[in-house]
This record gives structure tokens, C-alpha cells and sequence, in this order.
């Protein structure tokens, strides 16, 4: 994989959206932390330094070594990446005496500078930081003011370094994008190559080279990663792929049947196998959501075990992991400080002798199913939403029971169905229904009931790393409720979940 940029993570909750502003150039960017980057870094065309919740001033600030970086590649220190090239380079940073957070205007900004070719004078930008440059550091130029923060954006001569006070990542930064290009493209020279033409290219030659003629197992899910990466195998190495698709028991109403029916026209050599009852047999009595998850991953890799002992000579376990997947899981505070475990990110049991392939893990969702387009792969299909790997079982709230899964599988299928009948499929990242462990008071008929309550969840996004919920139309949820409440026995209650990604998270567990 070509290694373009190196973005170099010091907590900032914007650091996904450096990648993502990046990869829209058609640039390839990876993100590490600031602790721990490659020390080989002679494949790198550019590096940038993300923002930070901490201050350059505090004991506990990140204190990177940036001396195979600093005036020997092209660097772009982005907020406290800024404060911190200044704090430690004969500058002065110091708590702001007016707060500089929201949206700024450029008042100033300095004639004849590449990187602020093609954006507007008073260029609306997105301050997020508490305190503030006094003086630039040694060899600083100023380029650009607002009317409250007088260094926002400065150069170091004789060095290709930059610094910016603001996030040009954010929407809010008007001509933030500009201001990458410029960087990126016209100063540091790093070539727009990352096409989905390209990776596919790459990608299926590196697999050649990697794989050669060993066999490979994949476990499908019907969902766009796995569906995508086993295409993308299957180009590279064909009848050495051998694909399985397990029923965990909870998958979505006659999921397990359509998926199988789907697969047969794709030229994959695909296995159904059924283990739905040793799945709820190992999750019974079990509430902690946590505890699910790890239990749901020992037993898919229990259940590949079986399935990879029947291929002879299986050297190899495909998996569809995503790049939210792996940024999710490493914290830049050391060891993985994780929102949820991912049962497909990390290593394997010594027992199952298998090394791990993955080759869609540097792209992001929305780069996935441009791939799969390349691929050729049939759009409905690359259009479904993201489903847990865990299924249903982090969408019922508490203990599992085959009764609950019923429930739920029922009630969700109402709801998607609903969407897709509605035209509003299409408009939903990712849409399901959670059981919760709640029961309430309800009348049917002349009768006084005391059933379950469900709450749907629908939200938009681009890559799964932030996301908003929809504003489904009234009458739209007004009919699904009560189609849910009149057709799935045990069920009198139907709440819609108007939270964001974050604070909230996508699923409830």
C-alpha cells in the first residue's frame, strides 16, 4: 500500500475527519498515535499533526519526536500540533483571554502564500482551543489573523513546516478543503493516486504475492465489508477462497436463507452453516454487554476452527475489518482504551494456526462500496446498512432468549421493510430496533396488557465514526408503530431514539 501521509493522532476528536478530508483528495493517509509511528519514514510524502484535548502547557501533553519529521518532510501542525511547534521552538503559548471555540473569520491573510491560494479573504474557519499563540516560534512568518487570535496560521522559513490555529477538517471551515489541497498537492507535491481503480489494482497484486497458492477462509456476513473483501479475493486467488457464512442464531428475519440465495449468482464458493443454537446455548443467562461480544467472537472463531479443520491445508482467515474498526481499537493513552471490542480486530487463539488477511482494514465505509462498485458488485447489495457483527444480541438489552430474538427479528423487519417501501432506505446509514429490558402498561381492546417496549434507531453518516439520528416523517413512524404494535405478539409501547454519535453510540450496547 502506497504510504502517502502520515497523520499523527494526539486526541482529537477530529482526527478521523483529517483522514477523511484527505482521502477525498485522492490522497492515501494512515493515522497513528503520537507515541508510536513508523520509524521508517521514507515512503511518506507528508505529515500531519492533529489537534488535542490537552494543552502544550500541561505536564501531561503529548511530546512527540519529531526529529526524522521537523524540516526534513513537508509538515502541517493543525491546532495543538501549532501550539506545540511554537511552545517548544522559541514561541509562546498562553491561556486565550477570550474564549476560541465556534466559528472565526480570517481578517488577515498574508499575500502571495501558496497555501491560501483560492480561498476567501474573510474565509469563515472552526477554532476549538483554549489557549493561544503570543509569539511565533523561532524563523516564524505569520500568514493569517482573525479578529481574535492574531497568529492563526503561520509558516517557518527555510522549513516546508505550516501551522494552523484552526480545524480545516471540520464542515464548519468553509475553505478548509482548499487549504489541504494547497498543502498537500501544491506544496508538498504528493501525488492524488488513491482511486478505487488503484486499490483494487494494488490490492489484488498484493494478495497475489502475499497468498500465492495458499487457501484462504472467509467468513461471510452478507453485509458490503465481507461481501466486498471476499470479491476482492476471489480476483486475486479463485477457487482458493472458501467462503462461510454462519447463522449465529441472530441474524434478521430469514437473513440466513436470502443471503445464501444472494451468493449463489456471485461465482463464490460459499458454505451456509447453522449454528444458531450453539450461540444462544453459550449466551444464555448472560446481560453484560461486553460479555456477549467475547463470547459471540470465541464462538465464530470455535465455529471457523470446525469449519477451516474440514478444508485441508487452510493457511489463512479473511476478515472484512474496516479502518473505524482499527482506529477504534488503539488508543493513543497506550494500550486500547476501546469504546467496544471489536471480535474481528486482534490477533487469533494459538490453537487455530491461521495468520489473518484483511484487505479492505485501511478504508473507510464509503470507500468500501466505491471499491465493491469497481468490483462490479450489484448496487443493492453494496447499499445495505452495517449490521453488528454480534447481531441481534447487542440489540436486546439483558439476557437472550430465543422468544426475545423472535421479538426483535419480527419488529426489525417491519421497520426495514418499512423504510425501503417508504424510499427512505437509501437516506439511513445504518436503521434497526432495540428490545429493551422494560416492560409497561398498555390497553388492547378492553384489556389491560404489560409487554415489552422497542425502540427503533435510524441515523445518517459517512463513515460510522460520527453520526446523527434522521428525522424520519411523523406519519411514517406513526404507521410503523403501530403496525409493530398490532402484528408482534408481545410488544404495546414504540419509542424512536433521537440521539447522536457522540455522545451516544450507534448501537445501544
Amino acid at each position: 500500500m502506497q504510504h502517502n501521509v502520515l497523520i499523527l493522532d494526539f486526541g482529537s476528536q477530529y482526527t478521523q475527519l483529517i483522514a477523511r478530508r484527505v482521502r477525498e483528495l485522492n490522497i492515501f493517509c494512515e493515522i497513528f498515535p503520537y507515541h508510536h509511528f513508523p520509524s521508517d519514514l521514507s515512503s511518506y510524502k507528508a505529515v500531519i499533526l492533529s489537534g488535542s484535548p490537552f494543552s502544550v502547557r500541561g505536564d501531561d501533553a503529548p511530546h512527540p519526536d519529531l526529529s526524522q519529521i521537523r524540516g526534513k518532510l513537508p509538515l502541517l501542525a493543525v491546532c495543538y500540533g501549532a501550539q506545540y511547534l511554537a511552545h517548544f521552538s522559541g514561541g509562546e503559548v498562553a491561556p486565550s483571554n477570550t474564549r476560541e471555540y465556534g466559528r472565526a473569520n480570517l481578517s488577515y491573510v498574508k499575500s502571495d502564500e501558496i497555501f491560501f491560494e483560492g480561498v476567501d479573504q474573510h474565509s469563515q474557519v472552526w477554532m476549538s482551543h483554549s489557549d493561544t499563540i503570543k509569539t511565533l516560534p523561532t524563523n516564524g512568518i505569520k500568514l493569517a489573523s482573525t479578529h481574535d487570535v492574531d497568529n492563526a496560521a503561520y509558516r517557518i522559513e527555510n522549513e516546508v513546516t505550516y501551522a494552523i490555529q484552526f480545524h480545516p477538517e471540520v464542515y464548519h471551515s468553509t475553505d478548509g478543503k482548499q487549504m489541504l489541497e494547497n498543502f498537500l498537492v501544491k506544496i508538498a507535491k504528493v501525488p492524488q493516486n488513491f482511486t478505487p481503480n488503484a486499490f483494487v489494482e494494488e490490492m489484488v497484486g498484493e494478495l497475489k504475492v502475499k497468498l500465492q497458492n495458499d487457501k484462504v477462509v472467509l467468513g461471510l456476513s452478507g453485509g458490503v465489508d465481507s461481501t466486498v473483501a471476499a470479491v476482492l479475493l476471489h480476483q486475486a486467488i479463485g477457487k482458493n477462497l472458501y467462503c462461510i457464512f454462519v447463522n449465529n442464531g441472530l441474524l434478521r428475519k430469514n437473513e440466513y436463507e436470502n443471503v445464501l440465495d444472494q451468493y449463489k449468482h456471485m461465482g463464490l464458493n460459499v458454505k451456509g452453516v447453522d449454528a444458531s443454537n450453539r450461540f444462544l446455548d453459550e449466551l444464555e443467562g448472560i446481560s453484560d454487554p461486553e460479555t456477549k461480544r467475547k463470547i459471540i467472537g470465541r464462538v465464530f472463531i470455535e465455529v471457523f476452527d470446525d469449519e477451516a479443520h474440514k478444508i485441508e491445508d487452510v493457511k489463512w482467515l479473511a476478515q472484512g475489518t474496516i479502518y473505524p474498526d482499527v482506529i477504534e481499537s488503539v488508543s493513543v493513552k497506550g494500550p486500547s482504551a476501546t469504546i467496544k471490542s471489536h471480535h474481528n480486530v486482534g490477533g487469533l487463539p494459538d490453537y487455530m494456526k491461521l495468520n489473518i488477511v484483511e484487505p479492505l482494514r485501511m478504508l473507510f465505509k464509503d470507500e468500501v462500496r466505491r471499491v465493491g462498485a469497481t468490483l462490479g458488485i450489484d448496487a443493492a447489495l453494496l447499499g445495505r446498512h452495517p449490521f453488528p457483527g454480534p447481531g441481534l444480541s447487542i440489540r436486546i438489552l439483558g439476557e437472550i432468549t430465543l422468544e426475545k430474538v423472535r421479538i426483535l427479528q419480527e419488529v426489525d423487519s417491519i421497520f426495514v421493510e418499512g423504510l425501503k417501501s417508504w424510499g427512505l432506505y437509501d437516506k439511513v446509514w445504518q436503521a434497526g430496533a432495540i428490545l429493551l429490558p422494560v416492560n409497561s402498561v398498555g390497553v388492547m381492546g378492553d384489556e389491560r396488557t404489560y409487554e415489552k417496549v422497542v425502540a427503533l434507531r435510524a441515523v445518517e453518516s459517512t463513515d460510522g465514526m460520527t453520526a446523527d439520528w434522521v428525522h424520519l416523517p411523523y406519519e411514517f413512524l406513526m404507521k410503523i408503530s403501530n403496525e409493530i404494535i398490532n402484528k408482534v405478539k408481545g410488544v404495546n409501547r414504540v419509542v424512536y431514539d433521537i440521539s447522536s454519535k457522540p455522545p451516544a453510540t450507534i448501537e445501544w450496547e
